[in-house]
């Protein structure tokens, strides 16, 4: 049998989308397709690392992006009811009641399965992101990173 290949655009940072995302692409690796992620803009928080991490050579709106953005698929917000950051731990706890493989859990299930994740390196220059600051192990490339594995797929998603 043939492995086919799927891409998905993460530029969604909403956890709902996020989930939807890791969701799709857990269900292709699981399929045996070959999967790319490429995570653009308000995507990367997804991929940011939890703590804090000491950077330099920041600009003062680079710093700020930095300390308003999310750290991390936990903090992620919902696109719809929010309710001032408790509608994703509402969701969570609905998720858990339904035996739905947490966020986190999604992630590391994507990474065992061999889904490619890309950090789109202009968003991370624009939003000032450093390497550092994502988690380890993953790509960092442009736009015609992804095109080429788009261009060999027969599903591409843009979440």
């Amino acid at each position: 049998m043939e492995t086919s290949k799927k891409t998905i655009i993460v530029f969604s940072g909403d956890f709902d989308k996020v989930m939807a995302a890791f969701i799709i692409a857990n269900g292709a690796a699981a399929m045996d397709d070959e999967v790319t992620m490429f995570f653009t803009f308000w995507g990367l928080n997804a991929l940011r690392k939890d703590t804090h991490v000491r950077t330099s050579g920041k600009t003062l709106l680079q710093k700020m992006f930095g300390a308003m953005m999310p750290r991390g698929p936990k903090k992620l917000g919902l696109s719809n009811l929010n309710f001032a950051g408790v509608g994703p731990k509402l969701m969570m706890r609905v998720m858990r009641q339904q035996n739905v493989m947490p966020l986190d859990e999604l992630i590391a299930t994507a990474r065992e399965q061999g889904v490619k994740f890309i950090a789109c390196t202009m968003s991370m220059d624009v939003m000032g992101l450093r390497k550092e600051e994502l988690l380890d192990g993953i790509e960092y490339a442009g736009v015609a990173s992804y095109l080429g594995d788009a261009d060999e797929a027969n599903v591409n998603l843009f979440i």
